[in-house]
């Protein structure tokens, strides 16, 4: 939680959108007062107590075959001490309003906010991207994730684009028909290439510009 809040706590961006996209809500809990804590922490501790305690594995493998021969023969018919029911009995209760896990699992990115320059790109790793239909001047979230990135609305996080990754510096993403023409871009662009003709040629084409525009 980045900013705690009784009704909207900021969460953090990476972990709202894996609550996203497992269908899931956050319920934070208040700081400092674990009364309002959820008694699933508790199976943590209760497996640290049990079934670890004492207890050392050669590999991460031998322990998890051993924590789920523990599972199924031990925790799950053991009555809980709180609901004085068999575990097992109330999963299966459970169990049919239980959704599955969707078939892509949750990928990582790293997620910045980037201002719509005035050619509609946004700038991300040197290489620009078309940001259409966000506004020039406004700003944007981009996830950039390993092969591709996403740019999002500011406030309510609606995909806008999506583009492929670009690896070489100076890439420009930008279909043709969404170029935008800027007089006071391409006449920038115009005086820098003469300027590089040499400077008398600039000066020249800076008088034509200056008297007929």
């Amino acid at each position: 939680v980045l900013k705690p809040d009784l009704y909207e706590p900021e969460l953090n961006p990476i972990y709202s959108a894996m609550l996203a996209h497992y269908g899931v809500v956050a319920d934070p809990a208040r700081v400092a007062d674990p009364n309002r804590k959820g008694s699933v922490e508790n199976a943590i501790q209760h497996t640290q107590g049990t079934a670890l305690a004492g207890r050392r594995f050669e590999t991460l493998e031998a322990q998890n075959e051993f924590l789920r021969h523990w599972e199924e023969n031990w925790a799950s018919k053991r009555i809980h001490g709180s609901t004085r029911r068999q575990v097992e009995a109330m999963f299966q209760e459970e169990k049919p309003h239980l959704r599955p896990l969707p078939v892509a699992p949750f990928r990582m990115f790293t997620e910045v906010v980037r201002t719509v320059c005035d050619d509609t790109t946004v700038r991300v790793d040197n290489s620009y991207y078309a940001a259409r239909p966000a506004l020039i001047g406004s700003q944007v979230n981009v996830r950039v994730y390993t092969s591709t990135i996403e740019i999002r609305d500011r406030h309510t996080h609606a995909l806008l684009r999506v583009h492929s990754r670009m690896t070489h510096p100076g890439s420009v993403v930008l279909p043709t028909n969404e170029r935008p023409f800027n007089p006071s871009r391409q006449t920038a662009v115009l005086l820098a290439n003469a300027g590089r003709i040499g400077p008398q040629t600039r000066a020249l084409c800076q008088h034509m510009f200056d008297a007929e525009g």
